[in-house]
């Protein structure tokens, strides 16, 4: 690599700086608000007349959520011989995000051959390298019937109440259907991605026309289906609030359908090309045993600047990230050399919008200035040249994000901007605090409420065990490992928790929880790990990776174990191997 100029990094590093600082708000988390608080939370995939009677019973394992998170944790205890479990899921269907996201032109980012799991038991073959939203939906249904798990799932209910019975060393479940469970250990594998959340704009309820977001895409109103075109646009005039992950691959398909678009973009994206291609069918059955794991642990490594022999998967993630420049570096030559390797990257990306948006001044707005760890990056073939089309519109805020909306439409600068539909593509809660995204709030021990004991960010041992809760597990990246690869976390994640049940079950454990100096010590863990990410934070736009800048404790107790996943997951395996169950206050059974 030609090392750029040092005056270069130095002017984009006071740029990164300057459009960090129009985007930091006071709110922080706050900014955003739920759709329920809106009437924009209805499930337009499940039948609204559904109805069946309440459930009484008593299992040994409930596991609330039917995304890959739930559904790894009920594959994970069926291995290892752990059967009577019940499976609470809000929708419809197995699938969470993917049961959502069906809005147009969904699909991962991440290569389908490690996304996917468990592809050597199921025996399917992806159709493409990145697979759509519909495939992998259709993949958690099959692995629901594969390995037997819709016996075990009650769909379209919601927990109303969890609360701890200390006497009996159970947990109670109450749901919404009127359904009372009794149940040994209670799994929150509700997904790191499952409650979208909404702009907080002035006026939001005051929009005439139109609105929804896109995981609740209505083709009713839109037309076209998932794969199908969207041929009621033809005359509609269209807004898009939001230029991330899901808004690059909504615009273009709005693109092709609506007679104008307009793209609201607070920040935007670094956009990279994704090379979509068909998977090879000879390539594929040549894999031998154990390949999906080999391949998943090899992207892990890449995507955290491991820099193994061999690229296996070899995508655009590999060529952004291949190089940590997140870590410490070991002295000034080094911390120059990591400066030029991120700033280049970056100025990759940033050409790449030069070379295919023609406008100039279209294609300055669009350009991300911030560093290649600040937010996720997107990959998409299409997406910049949707601006190219004379009927796609951007319309920049400079950082503000739209804060105003009228009858007509949004109001950006004072213009107003009316329109017939507003897509709000404005993602997911993620470092917000658990309870908020449960939607209850558990009672443990003693009475005391989750967000009575969290009060101040979040308390556990490893991310997953909490005092004064026994028996209750958590599936979340905070205050434990993350990875690019959101299903090799759950993975991972899913199998220590199962084997924590195991374990329990075989020395006759009533109840596990963690110890309160075990979770200061975890912290510090953390914190101390944390100084070169919290560094190279500090220079990042706010985004859900960093809690919105936000610098309060409740935000600086969403710390993520720092390194890369596979040093998470060497530590909790040496915790096991240990055997003492360190950390944790445990009760036997009489």
């Amino acid at each position: 690599m030609t090392r750029p100029d040092p005056s270069s990094i130095e002017a984009a590093k006071e740029r990164y700086e300057a459009e960090r600082a129009k985007r930091l708000r006071d709110e922080g988390l706050a900014q955003y608000e739920s759709l329920k608080d809106h009437d924009l939370d209805r499930d337009p995939w499940a039948d609204p007349d559904f109805t069946r009677d309440p459930v009484t019973e008593d299992v040994e394992v409930v596991v609330l959520g039917g995304g890959f998170a739930g559904m790894l944790a009920g594959i994970n205890l069926t291995k290892r011989g752990i059967t009577d479990f019940r499976i609470l899921e809000k929708a419809a269907d197995f699938g969470g995000t993917w049961y959502w996201n069906r809005y147009p032109g969904c699909m991962c980012d991440v290569d389908s051959t490690i996304y996917l799991p468990l592809l050597e038991e199921t025996g399917y073959m992806p159709t493409e390298k990145y697979a759509s939203a519909t495939e992998i939906f259709g993949y958690c249904q099959l692995l629901g019937r594969h390995f037997g798990l819709y016996d075990h799932a009650l769909f379209q209910t919601e927990v109303a109440s969890l609360t701890w019975d200390d006497e009996a060393g159970r947990w109670e479940v109450v749901t919404h259907r009127g359904d009372r469970i009794r149940t040994r250990f209670f799994i929150s594998a509700g997904g790191l991605m499952h409650k979208a959340k909404l702009p907080g704009i002035e006026g939001i309820d005051d929009f005439a026309g139109k609105a929804f977001h896109t995981t609740r895409w209505d083709y009713a109103y839109t037309g076209g289906s998932p794969t199908e075109p969207m041929d009621h646009l033809a005359d509609k005039v269209v807004g898009i609030i939001g230029t991330g992950a899901t808004a690059i691959q909504v615009v273009p398909q709005l693109a092709r359908s609506a007679k104008e678009v307009y793209v609201f973009q607070r920040t935007p994206s670094a956009v990279g090309v994704r090379g979509q291609q068909p998977i090879d069918e000879a390539w594929f059955r040549s894999l031998p045993p154990g390949w999906q794991r080999e391949r998943t642990l090899n992207f892990t490594s890449v995507a955290t600047g491991q820099q193994p022999e061999v690229d296996l998967v070899a995508d655009g993630w590999g060529q952004a990230l291949k190089i940590d420049t997140q870590r410490e570096p070991a002295d000034d030559d080094e911390r120059a050399m990591l400066e030029a390797v991120d700033f280049e990257v970056m100025e990759g990306f940033r050409r790449r919008i030069d070379e295919v948006v023609d406008d100039p001044e279209t294609a300055e707005k669009l350009k991300p200035w911030y560093g290649k760890h600040c937010k996720r990056l997107c990959f998409h073939d299409e997406y910049l040249e949707s601006y190219n089309r004379p009927n796609v519109h951007l319309v920049d805020t400079d950082g503000r994000g739209v804060q105003q909306m009228t009858a007509a439409g949004p109001v950006v600068d004072g213009q107003e901007y009316p329109l017939d539909l507003l897509v709000f593509a404005s993602g997911f809660e993620v470092t917000t605090g658990l309870v908020d995204r449960l939607g209850f709030d558990p009672v443990g021990r003693d009475g005391v409420k989750l967000s009575e004991r969290w009060h101040d960010g979040t308390h556990s041992l490893h991310g997953v065990l909490t005092k004064g809760f026994p028996n209750f597990f958590v599936v979340s990246f905070i205050q434990a490992g993350f990875g690019l690869n959101f299903v090799h976390f759950l993975s991972e994640s899913t199998d220590h928790i199962s084997w924590l049940i195991e374990r329990c079950r075989a020395e006759g454990i009533r109840s596990i929880e963690a110890t309160a100096e075990a979770e200061d010590e975890w912290l510090q863990v953390l914190w101390n790990a944390s100084g070169p990410l919290a560094r190279y934070n500090r220079s990042c736009t706010p985004s859900y990776g960093n809690s919105e800048g936000s610098r309060t404790m409740l935000a600086a107790r969403s710390a993520v174990f720092a390194g890369p996943l596979m040093a998470y997951v060497a530590h909790l395996e040496a915790w096991r191997e240990a055997g003492d169950l360190a950390g944790t206050r445990t009760t036997r059974a009489d």
